[in-house]
């Protein structure tokens, strides 16, 4: 097929606007898909992605389409997350199009993550079609979000199209558009191979299979190949085209797109955003834009019970080859044994993991309160990289510490302002910005401390704002912050898996709301326990759990008094004896109250 009938584009949006169900019409129209067939958000194929209304993994697809009079166009859709945790993936799906659609649902209107997904669009210099989905609600208010897309993302109000995903009405405008508005591919057949590595999945028979956008070149079976980042070479087994299962093809030309086995069995070895070229006369530069990813949210995950520390350890094994952004370590600790300290893109990654653990191998699972990444300055100059609050240095241990910062974007209804700025400055929020998108909403920027952001900060915001506001942000750099390590202890002990690093202005009453939250989850003994929050050697905040009271003077009658008191007595001792040697069992609940005590 000439490349004049090839279209590569994505369809980007906010959570929860219509691009799954658009994707399913897609196919229906060109015939992969038949009407009716009772399987809706068919690229969503985890069944978490599903139930959340959500794209999590990148699923390409090549239709074809008859455009008029004109014949048949292959369109190559690269379907795209849809949540700030996975902006990485998203901008080189967008590197591997010429194209986008940009959809927006027309009772939300213009959300913060519809903003960056339009910004990150324009920064790739693609041609963007502005689409309104879901005109058939009675809440669609269709004026005024062609109003905001025409005054706030420069777009004529003829560009602009009108669309029922759910219903299907408009969708073969959207096709036609993508034939008519998105350029071709340009075609360099007779350069050296540069393919775009966009995404990759584990197959447990075929071993890695790599989603790729071919720029220059060819490639075909047998070919020599070089993943660029790495340095390594594979033969290649097959190639083809998703539609949307696999199809075998005898060679990919420039411009195209379509998956490549080699043989690789580390999904580490297949970065998203790394080029491959040839083993011979290859290209000297790769493709702009890579980089490694790295996590933003740390967490340490234990099993409930320790017997299934060996399939925690497989099962993660299993999703490492699926998930080559997410890292683990081994780790132990005093109060739940040994586990494994789990690095994320961002707290929706972390629920991800978590659940699909939990589902599809069916372990239970004690996760730690999550944390970030700090750098720490000591007084001869080193520096040291934590994520672990438990590795964190002591008061005068160290000179001092930097938090990450991220710029957050809050898009909301103008009537919220007031609580939004109150949660806002109540995290050490820095307000950059205040733009007005229409007549209605407002985005508000703020710097923030990602450290205050990963706990409830989006609970708390969608709370105030009865569900209307909606975050987006973007890492900045590291800041100088005055932190502190939080530690917990139980009967005087320590527990390592309760500790947390914390700006020393929140410390206390962090301390206290953490104690308050094991006070009511943890069971009575026959002794007291004391729950303590402490800086270093420094107590700031104390609970007691009463002991478990039994009637010893029950069955004395009357008699001398001296009787009673020696029962008493001995009681005294015993219990005294029984706090020595005796241990506090934390139960589960207690560790995820330590989470929602926030």
């Amino acid at each position: 097929m000439s490349s004049s009938h090839i279209r590569n584009f994505s369809i980007i949006a906010h959570i929860d606007h219509g691009k799954s169900t658009l994707a399913d019409r897609f196919l229906e129209i060109t015939g992969i898909l038949k009407p009716g067939s009772g399987k809706e958000q068919f690229l969503d194929s985890m069944d978490i992605e599903r139930e959340r209304g959500i794209t999590i993994k990148s699923h390409p697809v090549t239709i074809h389409y008859r455009y008029k009079d004109e014949g048949v166009f292959t369109l190559n859709l690269l379907d795209t997350p849809g949540h700030v945790d996975f902006t990485y993936e998203v901008s080189r799906s967008l590197a591997a199009c010429e194209g986008v659609l940009l959809l927006i649902d027309a009772s939300q209107g213009i959300e913060a993550q519809t903003l960056s997904n339009f910004y990150m669009a324009l920064d790739h210099d693609l041609v963007i079609i502005p689409v309104i989905n879901k005109i058939d609600l009675p809440a669609a208010d269709i004026l005024n979000t062609k109003n905001q897309i025409t005054n706030d993302l420069g777009f004529r109000e003829d560009e602009i199209l009108l669309v029922s995903a759910k219903e299907g009405t408009g969708v073969h405008n959207v096709l036609n558009a993508v034939v008519e508005r998105i350029p071709p591919p340009r075609v360099d057949p007779d350069s050296p191979l540069r393919a775009l590595i966009f995404d990759s999945h584990f197959d447990n028979y075929r071993g890695v299979v790599v989603s790729v956008r071919i720029f220059s070149g060819k490639i075909k079976s047998e070919d020599k190949i070089r993943l660029m980042s790495g340095n390594v070479e594979y033969y290649v087994e097959e190639i083809g085209i998703f539609r949307p299962d696999m199809v075998k093809k005898q060679r990919i030309l420039s411009g195209e797109v379509g998956y490549i086995i080699a043989g690789i069995k580390d999904i580490a070895n297949t970065r998203v955003g790394d080029t491959i070229t040839s083993s011979s006369r290859g290209a000297d530069e790769p493709l702009p834009g890579y980089k490694d990813v790295k996590p933003m949210v740390y967490s340490s995950m234990y099993p409930v019970a320790a017997d299934d520390y060996e399939e925690l350890a497989k099962a993660l094994d299993k999703l490492k080859l699926n998930d080559a952004s997410f890292i683990y370590e081994i780790e132990s600790s005093s109060a739940l044994g040994f586990g494994f300290r789990c690095g994320f893109l961002g707290l929706l990654h972390l629920e991800v993991v978590q659940e699909r653990l939990e589902r599809e191998f069916g372990l239970s699972l004690v996760i730690t309160a999550p944390s970030v990444e700090y750098k720490v300055y000591f007084k001869d100059e080193t520096e040291k990289v934590i994520d672990n609050p438990v590795h964190f240095p002591g008061p005068g241990e160290f000179d001092y510490a930097e938090e990450p910062f991220v710029l957050a974007s809050i898009v909301t209804p103008e009537s919220y302002i007031g609580n939004i700025m109150k949660i806002a400055i109540e995290r050490f929020g820095i307000q950059k910005a205040i733009n007005y998108i229409g007549e209605k909403r407002v985005e508000i920027e703020y710097e923030m401390p990602l450290s205050e952001i990963i706990y409830d900060f989006h609970d708390r915001l969608k709370s105030v704002s009865r569900g209307y506001a909606s975050l987006d942000y973007d890492y900045l750099d590291h800041r100088k912050a005055f932190l502190v390590r939080l530690d917990i202890l139980v009967s005087g002990k320590q527990v390592d898996a309760l500790s947390q690093i914390v700006r020393k202005e929140r410390a206390f009453a962090r301390g206290r709301e953490i104690i308050k939250a094991l006070k009511t989850e943890i069971p009575r003994q026959l002794f007291k326990i004391p729950i303590q929050a402490a800086i270093g050697g420094q107590i700031i905040a104390r609970e007691t759990i009463s002991s478990v009271g039994k009637n010893v003077i029950e069955k004395c009658y009357g008699g001398d008094i001296t009787r009673k008191r020696k029962l008493l007595e001995k009681q005294k001792e015993g219990k005294k004896r029984m706090k020595k040697v005796g241990n506090v069992d934390i139960p589960q609940s207690a560790f995820m109250s330590v989470l929602k005590s926030r």
